[in-house]
């Protein structure tokens, strides 16, 4: 099997990549993402200045399993160069593929404090990271980007052939800005300019939601691969090219008791609490799940879990439920879940 492109000397099978998502893009999702054809690992983002404390929890978030590897990305976050050069350094040992920048987090508690998509503000220090990194470290360095601040400073090509020209070996793009958060439409025609602006690699981020869309932002872009988010979490048949009317019951149900058993495999009794938010979008579609739905939410026993899942699957096999309908997610749902809401809990500064 050929690679689809590469990660300066990484080979990258595949053209679909589950993103970085705090709390959600943890090593069980992640495994589970891997064997239906994400092409690549990214860890949830990591506070660099709690990495170099050392902090158990931050470190944990890089945890994984050497299957990953060398698709593995560990990404990070901060805003003084010195300390994202020094917490690049400090994870090398633990064993990525990849380290790659965040520069695209939204929320005020990270990008507010010149992190995250705060870096899009100040292109000479963008610059000067990159080109530290680039040389501190032995893995690729990449960053994921978004277009700009708001829409009067869209500098996205600038960043674009800053990081090419300071070593960066890929660039992930969401096609919004930090102002636009995920409200909006993306930006692809964005995306497309800086695929033909560098001659790194350019994943496609932003508004995919069916396997359509992925055909639709490739042939748009031209990009080299595309990164699912919010459209990935409880769904991963979407890296099967799958649209989730095409995924059967029984298939739904088995995959979410499986991923229950993984997080408590992982985290122990915790695991059932950290599950709820993947549950509810395992659900999503399910016929007349909502009585389910909160049941699950606040289920205190995984004996418990399990009763609610038979007796729904009981009714559903003696034709007490009408046919499965995929329903869409709606807006308010989309935007509660996104990846950097999740992100103000855990940041660690």
């Amino acid at each position: 099997m050929q690679p689809t492109f590469y990660v300066r000397d990484v080979p990258v099978f595949g053209d679909l990549i589950l993103a970085p998502m705090d709390g959600i893009s943890d090593l069980p999702y992640r495994l589970i993402c891997r064997e239906y054809g994400s092409a690549m690992s990214y860890t949830e983002f990591t506070s660099c200045e709690a990495l170099l404390r050392d902090v158990p929890a931050a470190l944990r978030q890089l945890d994984y399993h050497p299957s990953e590897k060398p698709q593995l990305s560990f990404q990070i976050f901060g805003n003084d160069e010195d300390r994202i050069v020094a917490a690049a350094q400090h994870i090398e040992r633990l064993g990525p593929g990849i380290i790659d920048l965040n520069m695209g987090c939204s929320v005020s508690n990270v990008s507010g404090r010149g992190a995250g998509a705060g870096l899009l503000r100040e292109p000479l220090k963008v610059a000067r990271i990159f080109s530290r990194l680039s040389k501190a470290v032995r893995v690729p360095v990449t960053a994921k980007i978004r277009l700009g601040w708001d829409s009067r400073s869209r500098n996205y090509l600038e960043i674009a052939r800053i990081l090419e020209d300071n070593g960066a070996s890929l660039i992930a793009v969401h096609g919004r800005t930090k102002e636009q958060a995920y409200k909006g439409v993306a930006d692809w025609d964005a995306i497309a300019e800086v695929k033909q602006a560098v001659r790194i690699p350019v994943i496609g981020n932003g508004d995919v939601k069916t396997v359509a869309d992925i055909a639709r932002i490739k042939a748009h872009t031209g990009c080299d691969g595309v990164m699912i988010g919010r459209a990935a979490i409880g769904n991963p048949w979407i890296f099967q090219r799958k649209d989730r009317w095409q995924v059967t019951v029984e298939d739904v149900l088995a995959l979410l008791r499986r991923h229950l058993q993984a997080m408590l495999d992982y985290y122990g009794e915790r695991g059932l609490i950290l599950f709820r938010k993947h549950a509810v979008r395992y659900l999503q579609g399910l016929p007349h799940a909502s009585a389910l739905r909160q049941q699950l939410v606040t289920c205190e026993s995984v004996s418990a879990f399990h009763d609610h899942l038979n007796t729904f699957y009981e009714r559903y096999q003696k034709g007490l439920l009408p046919e499965c309908e995929f329903t869409p997610t709606p807006p308010e749902e989309e935007e509660a879940w996104s990846c950097d809401r999740a992100a103000t809990a855990s940041c660690a500064w």
